[in-house]
């Protein structure tokens, strides 16, 4: 009912459009001439369409917020007394599941009580009735909308500016959308962690140096819960993953930006920011499948001993993960250098090579900096390379040849399986999140200052 009720909406609105459309250009007179006009037909047209369409969907989407609490309400009226004084709030959900099934025709694996058939018939009449009625009332306000926004069109009516500010108000609100769920994944992990904190001592999480979680049915907080080791492991990775993207992806940008001829570029950036679009789990079986075992075996030939799920491994995939990061993003600053500096340079007798070490690149350097610090931030908070590649290895070491633990591994293992989450051994993983979150956006906020406080601006 619903998607007819929306199809039949969105005609209406299209219908007031035209209607809208076709009142402003008989009042701009002969041949379309809107000078008369104070907007142009089409924003007429356009506000004669809000005014059909916002309240009626506002009205449709309240409906059916509204509607599951109404149809619970019928489902427990006719539920005897005796019974529904013995629901709690589990086997109340499973009832009312249960009558919904029975009156959408699908029915239930075992046989149903009377009262249960009884209720059943009863939500269908609602149901019915509902549906008719919340038809009516939707288009019924569309059509109202639809009128009243006709009758105001006039010479003198300011339509562009109530479009305008519609759409300011939708730009508004679609901006609030994302700054409230960042404000709500940070409230709802920082009140987690505040849990947590009431068990463990935030001096001994972040300064302690073993990580050894004790998990017990009594709800304390057994074991150790020491963050070093895991944020050593998570710092070591992406400092190897640095290592591996940034000369090469820096090398990739300049050759693209000042050696590569205009019809290699236009394949061959393209191609390189085709890895950025394979999932990471790709990645992840790439590195445990071939690279881990070519890298043990490399070793076992010079005489070193390396694991196939190390450091190493896991670093090295995540560098080739985030090459397009440091290429792209250090080609697009290197290219808008201006060539006015490049001329200069040359007209004064450097090469190419001089030209581009002493001249291009530190003009381009903040902004450079800037994409090798997203990068990071980015490699920080990677998951599936590392819970793939990087062992699961929580001790303090600096052998990047060895198995290590990071952070994005251990909020994965301490919330996957059968686990409590009024416990500290799952409440862990809400502290672990935030402080990766805090890492993080650190990073993005250097970023954002360097680029913005140390960028020259060229004529």
């Amino acid at each position: 009912m619903n998607l007819l009720l929306i199809g039949v909406l969105l005609a209406i609105i299209a219908v007031a459009y035209q209607v809208g459309l076709t009142k402003s250009r008989k009042l701009a007179g002969k041949g379309n001439n809107s000078a008369m006009l104070h907007s142009r037909p089409g924003y007429y047209g356009v506000l004669v369409a809000l005014w059909c369409g916002i309240p009626a969907f506002l009205i449709l989407i309240v409906w059916n917020l509204v509607e599951p609490s109404i149809f619970q309400h019928v489902i427990l009226n006719n539920v005897p007394e005796n019974i529904r004084a013995s629901l709690d709030p589990a086997t109340t959900s499973v009832m009312v599941d249960r009558v919904q099934a029975i009156a959408s025709g699908f029915g239930v694996s075992d046989t149903p009580a009377a009262y249960e058939i009884a209720a059943a018939e009863q939500l269908k009449k609602i149901e019915n009735i509902g549906s008719f009625a919340k038809l009516a009332v939707v288009i019924c306000a569309a059509l109202i909308g639809l009128v009243m926004a006709k009758r105001r069109i006039a010479e003198k009516y300011r339509a562009r500016n109530q479009v305008e500010k519609v759409l300011n108000i939708a730009l508004a609100l679609c901006s609030g959308v994302a700054i409230l769920t960042t404000v709500g994944i940070v409230m709802s992990m920082f009140s987690e962690a505040m849990r947590f904190f009431s068990f463990v001592s935030p001096l001994d999480f972040f300064f302690g140096t073993e990580w050894n979680p004790g998990f017990s049915t009594s709800g304390n907080a057994e074991g150790s819960y020491g963050l070093l080791p895991l944020l050593w492991g998570t710092l070591m990775v992406s400092g190897i993953a640095l290592l591996v993207a940034v000369p090469v992806g820096l090398m990739i940008a300049i050759y693209l930006a000042e050696y590569a001829k205009p019809s290699f570029r236009s394949w061959a950036k393209p191609a390189i920011e085709v890895l950025a679009g394979i999932p990471t789990i790709v990645y992840g079986v790439f590195a445990l499948m071939i690279i881990g075992p070519f890298a043990k075996d490399l070793g076992a030939m010079i005489g070193l001993d390396i694991n196939a799920t190390s450091a190493l491994t896991a670093g090295f995939v995540m560098g080739i993960m985030i090459i397009p990061f440091v290429s792209s993003l250090s080609d697009d600053i290197i290219t808008q250098v201006p060539r006015a500096l490049r001329d200069g340079s040359l007209g004064l007798g450097a090469t190419k090579s001089e030209t581009i070490r002493q001249v291009v690149l530190p003009a381009a350097l903040p902004g450079i900096i800037g994409a090798f610090l997203l990068a990071a931030s980015r490699a920080i908070g990677e998951t599936m390379i590392v819970v793939l590649a990087a062992g699961n290895s929580p001790l303090l070491h600096i052998n990047p040849l060895e198995a290590v633990s990071t952070v994005t591994i251990t909020i994965v293992n301490q919330l996957t399986g059968d686990t409590d989450f009024a416990s500290p051994q799952a409440l862990v993983a809400f502290a672990l999140g935030l402080t990766l979150f805090v890492i993080t956006l650190g990073l993005n906020i250097v970023a954002l200052y360097i680029v913005r406080k140390y960028r020259e601006q060229y004529e």
